[in-house]
């Protein structure tokens, strides 16, 4: 596994908190995020690095979304 940065668009809710809500992958394509259940500091035992990880639901799959610094990324498998 790798850290695959990406294009997230997210906005600050009343309480101040940051919501991402589209994800953009390789082809450009926007992924809306559908759900958010869970946020935590956490570290990415599978592509190292550590920051606020946001479990999402996109397309009805669980997905993990890291904010690291000012850098989003995500774990992908290598090729």
């Amino acid at each position: 596994m790798f850290k695959k940065y990406v294009k997230v668009t997210a906005t600050f809710d009343c309480d101040g908190s940051l919501v991402p809500n589209y994800i953009f992958w390789n082809d450009n394509k926007r992924y809306p995020i559908d759900r958010i259940t869970d946020v935590r500091y956490a570290t990415s035992l599978k592509a190292g690095g550590c920051g606020i990880r946001y479990t999402c639901r996109i397309l009805g799959k669980e997905r993990y979304i890291f904010l690291e610094e000012n850098k989003w990324f995500v774990e992908v498998k290598e090729n």
